[in-house]
C-alpha cells in the first residue's frame, strides 16, 4: 500500500523521536560520566583524610573520572552518613565509612540511619591497629599499668576523641575486661585528646597507630599494648592485650567504602575493582606503610559481612558491660 506524503513524514518523525529517545537511556548504562562525590566523615589533615583523598585520585584515574573528596564533619560522622544515606543511588555520592560511622555509634546513639540497611558496601580500604599509650614518665609495661590502675582506682585517667568514640570504647573494653576504674576524659576529636596526653594532663590513651606513630616514634609516647588479634609490625615489640590476658580482645581502626542503599550491582563491582585496584599500586601500598596503615582489599559481600560483625560485636559489648555512654 502506497503511503501518503503526510504518512511518510508522520513515520520519519516517529522514527526521528524514538532514536532520540533511546540516546539518554543508553548514555545512563555507562558509568561513570561525571565526577563522583566521596564524602568524608572527618576534617582535613588527619589519617582518613589522608587514606581518602589517596584512594580518590587513584580511584579516579583507573574510573577516567575525578574523584572529588567532601569533609562533612560532625556528630561523630553521623551528619556525614545521613547525608549520604539520603543521597540518589548512583554511584555518584559515596562516604569513607569507618569505626565511627558504622561500628560504635550504633552501640551508643540513637541513629537517624541504619548503617547496615540504608547502605550498600563497596569495599575495605585499609586498617590499622589501636595501641595503648602513655607518657614516658607512664608505666613501663602493660602489666604495671593494670598494677597501677587496681591499686588506684580512680586516679589515672584517660583521654578520648569523645564519648562514644572508638577511644572511649575501646577503654571502656579494656576495664570491663580487667575489672578496673579508670577516669574518662573526653574531647573533641583525636587531636586536643592526643595534645593533653602529650602535656601530662591525662596519663594514658587508646588511639590509633596511625595518629600514635610519630610520637612513638619521637619518643613522646610508649607503647603498652596494641588492640589488634596480632602484634603490629611496626611494633614487634609490644604485646597485644589478648596475649596480656584478656583472650579475644580485639579491635582496630578501620576505613571502607559505601554508596547509599539499592545502588546498582554492576555500578558496585566497577567501584569495587577500581578501589582494589588502586590498593595494589605499589605507590599506594607505600603511602599507607608510612601511616601505619594496611591496606585491605575486599568484595562488596566480605565488606558486607565484616560491618554486620562489627556493628553486632560494638552493640553486645555495650549492652553486656551495661555502658552508659553520655552523649
Amino acid at each position: 500500500m502506497w503511503m501518503s506524503f503526510r504518512q511518510k513524514l508522520s513515520l520519519l518523525v516517529t522514527v526521528l523521536t524514538l532514536s532520540g529517545l533511546s540516546m539518554p537511556a543508553q548514555a545512563s548504562d555507562v558509568f561513570p560520566v561525571r565526577p563522583i562525590r566521596l564524602v568524608v566523615p572527618v576534617v582535613p589533615g588527619g589519617g582518613a583524610d589522608i587514606v581518602a583523598r589517596l584512594l580518590a585520585d587513584k580511584m579516579g584515574k583507573h574510573l577516567g573520572t575525578t574523584v572529588v573528596v567532601d569533609n562533612k564533619a560532625g556528630g561523630s560522622g553521623t551528619i556525614a552518613a545521613l547525608e549520604v544515606a539520603r543521597a540518589a543511588p548512583d554511584g555518584y555520592t559515596l562516604m569513607q565509612c569507618f569505626v565511627a560511622t558504622h561500628s560504635t555509634n550504633p552501640a551508643v546513639f540513637k541513629l537517624r540511619y541504619d548503617p547496615i540497611a540504608d547502605f550498600t558496601p563497596v569495599g575495605m580500604m585499609a586498617r590499622t591497629s589501636n595501641v595503648l599509650v602513655v607518657g614516658p614518665q607512664g608505666p613501663q609495661t602493660f602489666q604495671q599499668f593494670m598494677a597501677t590502675a587496681r591499686v588506684k582506682p580512680g586516679q589515672l585517667s584517660y583521654s578520648s576523641a569523645g564519648s562514644g568514640s572508638a577511644t572511649h570504647l575501646i577503654m571502656e573494653y579494656l576495664e570491663n575486661q580487667a575489672k578496673v576504674d579508670l577516669v574518662h576524659v573526653p574531647y573533641k576529636g583525636a587531636a586536643p585528646a592526643m595534645q593533653d596526653l602529650l602535656s601530662g594532663q591525662v596519663d594514658a590513651m587508646f588511639p590509633s597507630l596511625t595518629t600514635a606513630l610519630p610520637h612513638l616514634r619521637s619518643g613522646r609516647l610508649r607503647a603498652l599494648a596494641v588492640a589488634s588479634a596480632q602484634r603490629d609490625a611496626l611494633l614487634p615489640d609490644v604485646p597485644t592485650v589478648a596475649e596480656m590476658g584478656f583472650a579475644g580482645f580485639s579491635a582496630i581502626q578501620w576505613w571502607g567504602l559505601c554508596a547509599p542503599a539499592r545502588t546498582p550491582a554492576p555500578v558496585v563491582a566497577q567501584l569495587n575493582q577500581a578501589l582494589n585496584a588502586s590498593l595494589a599500586l605499589p605507590e599506594v601500598r607505600h603511602r599507607l606503610s608510612e601511616l601505619a596503615a594496611e591496606p585491605s582489599p575486599m568484595s562488596p559481600q566480605q565488606f558486607g559481612d565484616f560491618l554486620a560483625t562489627e556493628v553486632s560485636k560494638w552493640v553486645k559489648l555495650v549492652k553486656d558491660a551495661r555502658l552508659h555512654i553520655e552523649p
